[in-house]
């Protein structure tokens, strides 16, 4: 498999760029939390969400005018990946280009207000306006448009590992379809009906815990935000393998598919980006590396930007593919120094999936 990260872009509650958010990993940095509350309830939650500032400079493209968050965020990320893989591997011809938008929970903002107004006013208040933004695939038909992409363009909705399957599609789509390059963006938007959605599912902590893991699991934080990675034939980083896991009807079960997982990833050179979150996703997969790879150098970034559902897989493959090229990890008392020439990325989500792969430089 020659498939190499040529570009990648980050939009984080802890900024955006790739060089600026992995920076304050490094430095231990951690995201502020937010009251998210709704007139239609006096509970409140925490939650992560992106700096007003830090979608300033987006082109002003007719596309993003009234664009939703989630759009706004894919498009940032999607372009910040695109500029950095022209640098890196030159000219891009649009039109042998994929793109495919990995998301789980999409535009809940913009449905919330849709569907609002026709409660309250009847089907003739339903807004036009608001109605393609309520759809999955609103943020993948924005960037397709703003990037002049006329040929495939997926979206994949699924959970926290849904990263990794559009990873997984974009290399049969570059075989199958002799494209060039591939873009996938994964993004989420923070908002209170989410929150309470998660909470009622035992998920979710109201207000984030001094220390966001624990034993027993105290609960994550949603965060909002996007990742973006180019695939192509060109990159230092390359992905050797993918592995597209499996579903688990019951929680207790997620342990034995992430073993599953890294038995088959495993080597043993390797770095460890795993998706502890807070939940039962951390003793899934404590048990799996114990078993699997006990030496490994673990890193989990949800721990310093929370979990952002449809965009965490890509979170960790950019902090997957920046420990490689940096040499460096975070860690609770500062960057380690870590000598990994290959990093595994171990997603598992909170709605019955999980996938990996590995990475090599």
């Amino acid at each position: 498999m020659n498939l190499r990260i040529a570009g990648m872009g980050w939009v984080t509650p802890l900024g955006r760029g790739i060089d600026s958010v992995w920076d304050r990993l490094l430095r231990g940095d951690h995201a502020t939390a937010e009251t998210i509350s709704d007139s239609v309830s006096n509970k409140a939650y925490s939650g992560f969400r992106v700096p007003s500032e830090t979608l300033k400079d987006l082109p002003p493209h007719p596309r993003l005018r009234r664009a939703s968050a989630i759009s706004r965020f894919a498009a940032a990320a999607g372009l910040d990946a695109l500029t950095q893989a022209r640098s890196t591997i030159g000219e891009i011809d649009m039109e042998r280009m994929a793109l495919i938008f990995a998301v789980s929970n999409g535009g809940v903002i913009y449905t919330k207000r849709f569907y609002h107004d026709v409660v309250e006013s009847g089907a003739q208040a339903a807004s036009p306006l608001l109605f393609p933004e309520t759809v999955f695939n609103a943020p993948a038909s924005h960037l397709a448009a703003i990037l002049g992409i006329a040929g495939a363009s997926y979206t994949i909705v699924g959970d926290g590992a849904v990263g990794v399957l559009a990873a997984k599609m974009a290399a049969d789509v570059i075989e199958n379809e002799r494209l060039d390059g591939c873009l996938i963006v994964g993004a989420e938007e923070a908002d209170w009906l989410l929150c309470d959605a998660y909470h009622k599912w035992r998920l979710l902590r109201k207000k984030p815990p001094i220390e966001l893991f624990s034993d027993p699991p105290r609960g994550t934080i949603l965060s909002e935000g996007a990742g973006a990675i180019f695939l192509g034939g060109k990159g230092d980083v390359q992905i050797e393998a993918i592995d597209a896991g499996g579903n688990f009807s019951q929680r207790a079960q997620a342990g034995k598919i992430a073993q599953q997982i890294l038995h088959r990833l495993a080597d043993h050179n390797a770095c460890l980006i795993a998706s502890a979150n807070g939940t039962f996703v951390d003793l899934a997969e404590r048990t799996a590396i114990e078993k699997e790879l006990p030496e490994a150098i673990v890193y989990s970034p949800k721990a310093a930007i929370g979990e952002s559902v449809g965009a965490s897989a890509l979170w960790q493959i950019i902090v997957a593919a920046r420990a490689l090229r940096t040499n460096r990890l975070p860690s609770t008392s500062g960057a380690r120094e870590i000598a990994c020439k290959k990093a595994i990325v171990i997603s598992c989500g909170l709605n019955q999936q999980a996938a990996g792969l590995r990475l090599s430089i």
